[in-house]
């Protein structure tokens, strides 16, 4: 699909009383690690190049490989203020090559890591993997084989990684017996894209709390009995939220919520190898008006959105693989549409102990290239399961204004 063909930077911050080590035995003990666990994961050390009908295909060269850099900073890890939510001046601590175009993964490094050592001993770890090879969960598990090989000091890979990108080739002939509407082309006859692009948008994080979450969830129940998820009821929420914001216009104008479903349980016939790393979530698109999102009720929506994800079926991911075998989409469409990823179900932490304990942070650094993108994260001071942190991007004028719609049945945003 157009858009894996990214790269998802993250970072983690490992502080001076986790890590004990030199910097320069700290970078080469991840370096020999990540070497070792390249080999089960071979793919990840390969390259990406584009065949003739637009399909990526994974190949192998000389000179290719992990990317792997070593840096310093003058700086503490306490100079950087707050490690509770991404921060967008972290970008150094990520690698990108000099005059790097945006959205290009053909014959870049699949895996480029940046260990950067600070004067107060601590140290970070900037990653970035190619969303063409794995989705979060798959993420997840590269990570945390990685990790758990760097405390063994031997490979240590569990479950063990599978790459059977086979299981899903488009049917033949293919199959396609959904409209689709996720992939549509959508001329941007409103305002929000505009007012979203133009007006330099800002990245704004809030702690939302489970009591909240909780409140949400039961004010947004569907009327026919059937209830909803906390995600549907959160979803709906920021959605309804982000729009009245940016004051969209025109009223009659149709919207647009994405957000991916994982695939893995919907797959029974067969199922998926456990150790499975590559891309298995499916895209749900919720769909209304600017007039019914903003004067509807939150239950109606919260509907829209449980429908939407309700609908990713084992028979929805199959035709969603022939549609994209029949009619590849060539560009990202932005028309009308927020898309929100969940990270909260990620073990954004748990996986990442290399040997110095758990990262104080770990999680994205900057929305504000995608300013529709919404990330839900795991709050790093929390249980994962109990409050999460969003982060979403708004114009300056619009924020102030989120904010207030977004916490106006309860003081409790942080």
């Amino acid at each position: 699909m157009i858009g894996a063909r990214v790269f998802t930077p993250t970072v983690y911050f490992f502080p001076s009383s986790n890590s004990n080590s030199n910097p320069k035995l700290v970078a080469e003990i991840l370096r020999n690690a990540l070497a070792k666990v390249l080999v089960p994961y071979y793919p990840f050390s390969g390259r990406l190049r584009e065949t003739k009908n637009g399909k990526l295909e994974v190949f192998f060269g000389p000179k290719q490989g992990a990317l792997f850099v070593e840096a310093t900073s003058e700086m503490e890890i306490s100079d950087l203020g707050s490690l509770t939510v991404p921060n967008p001046a972290w970008v150094p601590l990520i690698f990108r090559f000099p005059n790097e175009e945006a959205y290009k993964v053909v014959d870049m490094p699949l895996v480029i890591a940046q260990v950067t050592s600070f004067n107060c001993g601590g140290f970070s770890l900037g990653l970035r993997l190619c969303h063409c090879l794995c989705d979060g969960l798959g993420a997840m598990q590269f990570v945390g084989a990685w990790a758990a090989t760097t405390r063994a000091g031997t490979i240590v890979t569990n479950p063990v990684p599978c790459w059977d990108r086979e299981f899903f080739r488009p049917r033949d002939p293919p199959i396609v017996k959904f409209p689709h509407v996720e992939f549509r082309r959508t001329d941007d006859g409103s305002s929000l894209t505009t007012t979203l692009w133009q007006a330099r948008p800002i990245q704004k994080c809030y702690r939302i709390s489970l009591e909240f979450q909780t409140l949400i969830k039961n004010l947004a129940q569907p009327n026919d009995g059937q209830g909803c998820t906390s995600f549907d009821a959160m979803a709906a929420h920021v959605w309804k939220s982000w729009v009245r914001a940016l004051d969209v216009k025109p009223l009659d104008y149709e919207l647009r919520l994405t957000f991916s479903v994982n695939g893995r349980p919907k797959l029974t016939k067969p199922s998926l190898n456990e150790g499975f790393y590559g891309n298995v979530v499916c895209v749900a698109c919720a769909t209304t008006t600017v007039s019914e999102l903003v004067d509807g009720e939150l239950s109606s929506t919260a509907g829209l959105v449980r429908e939407a994800r309700k609908n990713v079926t084992e028979e929805y991911l199959r035709s969603t693989i022939d549609y994209i075998e029949v009619d590849r989409p060539k560009r990202l469409e932005f028309a009308g549409k927020l898309t929100i990823t969940q990270w909260t179900r990620f073990s954004m932490y748990e996986s990442a102990d290399f040997g110095w304990g758990l990262p104080v942070y770990a999680g994205p650094i900057d929305l504000t290239p995608t300013p529709q993108v919404c990330v839900f994260l795991p709050d790093g001071n929390e249980s994962p399961s109990r409050s999460m942190v969003l982060c979403i991007c708004l114009s300056e004028s619009a924020a102030s204004r989120f904010r207030d719609y977004l916490s106006e049945f309860s003081a409790s945003i942080n």
